[in-house]
């Protein structure tokens, strides 16, 4: 099949790091690929390079950015359309939500235009523009928006169950429309053993004692990614364990505020600060610590949770969207969002039982080895455009 892929930017980021995997896997198979994208900016850090000498073309759109903007929007949308019209492609499979938007209608406005009905039109739901935390004047738009888009999509896939029962009590799209592929990870870079003297290198560049027990958060330094109720916790944690260590790995916009409010409770010597790491590190960040804290407000399926999981690290998180379809009694504790009293009691309970901690981390990641596997996902993926591309055929 001749497939092309549009996404937003290629920066840091689970939805990212996913399309990367079912572009490079396609292409594996013999699949046409070509993934189209906007420039990689931002402070999270980029993706860019790695779509470089794989067996799939890119084109990027210079004008496709994050941010709602008319003009740029209009003339993104022409150039996807025109690029589109030129490849003439069997599957049109878009990702995030402004090239998610204007990728499906570009595409819906060219079917039929080389094959009837073609080209099938997918889209996956990493995560979606509406949530409670928001105006409901912006949550109406968004989901005016995405109900046209749906009309215009021939298929959905989830990322997680929660973003189906979500989408289609907002009514978007129909249920039979829709289809869970969980977001793969490269496995074997979390499942291959780590060197003890590997895992001290790393705790000493950060300033962390052999004995500490390290919380981490691998996360965008950003609103709703939770970051201040794991400082409020830590504030009472650090006090009841001298031996407990924060350590935050990632950027965002939010960077410096957060060091100046760990600076100001006198937490600097105990919440560490790493800023970006390139993917290959997030591996031995997580085998380095010994716990895993994702507090975020707002996320599909956060990646982090099966990455600790195939670490055999124990994962906390708030209980939003789809974190209950990984992390549940057996594998980690799921808290109460913004419920700092309930975080701070969990993660107490995790730092002083270290038997408990191996046995969560064990049995979590016996629970996602295969469900997170790469073949897994795209041979789901892939199902849904053969049964798409047949029945147009039909």
């Amino acid at each position: 099949m001749k497939i092309v892929h549009i996404i937003t930017r290629l920066i840091l980021g689970g939805a990212q790091e996913n399309t990367l995997i079912t572009c490079k896997l396609l292409a594996q198979r013999g699949h046409d690929v070509t993934l189209i994208t906007g420039p990689a900016i931002g402070p999270e850090g980029e993706l860019f390079n790695q779509a470089k000498n794989e067996k799939y073309n890119v084109i990027v759109v210079p004008k496709l950015i994050r941010a709602i903007c008319p003009l740029y929007d209009t003339v993104s949308y022409f150039q996807i359309k025109r690029h589109l019209k030129r490849l003439k492609p069997d599957v049109v499979h878009t990702h995030s939500a402004k090239a998610g938007i204007l990728g499906r209608f570009a595409a819906y406005s060219l079917k039929g235009k080389w094959r009837e009905n073609s080209p099938a039109i997918v889209h996956t739901i990493h995560g979606l523009a509406f949530h409670p935390y928001q105006s409901k004047c912006l949550n109406k738009f968004y989901i005016a928006v995405e109900r046209s888009a749906a009309k215009r999509t021939d298929s959905f896939i989830s990322v997680a169950d929660a973003m189906t029962t979500q989408a289609t009590a907002a009514g978007i799209g129909q249920p039979e429309q829709f289809i869970t592929a969980y977001s793969a990870i490269e496995e074997d870079d979390f499942l291959e053993p780590i060197s003890q003297e590997r895992k001290e290198d790393f705790r000493s560049k950060y300033g962390i004692p052999k004995n500490a027990i390290v919380l981490v958060t691998i996360a965008r330094l950003f609103m709703l990614k939770g970051h201040k109720y794991i400082i409020e916790s830590a504030k009472t944690l650090s006090e009841k364990f001298p031996v407990a260590l924060w350590l935050f790995v990632g950027d965002g916009n939010l960077a410096v505020r957060f060091k100046k409010q760990v600076h100001q409770l006198g937490l600097a010597k105990k919440i560490k600060f790493t800023g970006l790491l390139p993917p290959s590190q997030i591996p031995l960040a997580i085998a380095s610590s010994d716990i895993l804290v994702h507090c975020s407000l707002r996320e599909g399926l956060a990646r982090t949770l099966p990455q600790a999981m195939l670490c055999a690290k124990p994962a906390v998180s708030f209980d939003i969207d789809g974190a209950r379809e990984v992390v549940n009694e057996n594998t980690g504790c799921l808290v109460e969002p913004e419920n700092i009293e309930q975080l701070t009691r969990t993660c107490a309970e995790l730092i002083q039982n270290e038997e408990l901690r191996d046995r969560l981390g064990k049995a979590g990641r016996k629970f996602v080895k295969q469900k997170f596997a790469p073949k897994t996902m795209v041979d789901t993926i892939e199902s849904v455009y053969r049964k798409l591309t047949t029945n147009n055929e039909l």
